[in-house]
């Protein structure tokens, strides 16, 4: 079977995704065969490609009988950050943080855009920053001088401490 050269341009990944919500654990490795192996991925392409199997891969879980009716909304940003944890910042300490900017449209989410850091967060950057301290191999001064001004107390960037 001949492969399809694709590039980003045509949206395909388009279809790949609509495709996803429908796979089941009997259906998911076709999909993820498809979507891997029927084309010839550049650099973009790719990157859909992985995302529309790790999202089938979801429902295909989530229809199983092992998630007992599926799993609610809190259930899935829960695994969202796992995802996110586990995928591409599994060496994180401090924590993360996701801003949806279509709250922007709505003014009872303005206390989403303030420059706020919690204060457990801010005591793990505080903790972080003394570490880094310990070795200052190829750290720049600015970059080290950065982590003493954190470890002093000094809120970086105009953020502010507050309690949750």
């Amino acid at each position: 079977m001949s492969r399809q050269p694709i590039n980003e341009d045509l949206h395909i990944e388009k279809q790949w995704f609509e495709d996803a919500r429908e796979q089941t654990l009997d259906t998911l490795m076709g999909f993820i065969n498809h979507v891997m192996n029927d084309y010839v991925h550049d650099y973009g392409t790719l990157c859909h490609a992985v995302s529309a199997c790790a999202v089938a891969a979801a429902w295909a879980a989530n229809s199983s009988e092992g998630a007992r009716g599926g799993i609610t909304g809190f259930q899935a940003s829960f695994v969202m950050w796992d995802f996110i944890r586990y995928w591409l910042h599994s060496h994180n300490k401090c924590g993360l943080m996701m801003i949806d900017f279509d709250n922007m449209l709505y003014p009872q989410y303005e206390y989403r855009f303030d420059k706020t850091i919690p204060k457990d967060v801010w005591e793990l950057l505080q903790k972080q920053a003394a570490e880094k301290l310990k070795d200052l191999d190829g750290c720049s001064d600015r970059v080290a001088d950065h982590w003493r001004s954190i470890v002093n107390g000094n809120v970086p960037f105009g953020y502010r401490v507050v309690d949750r």
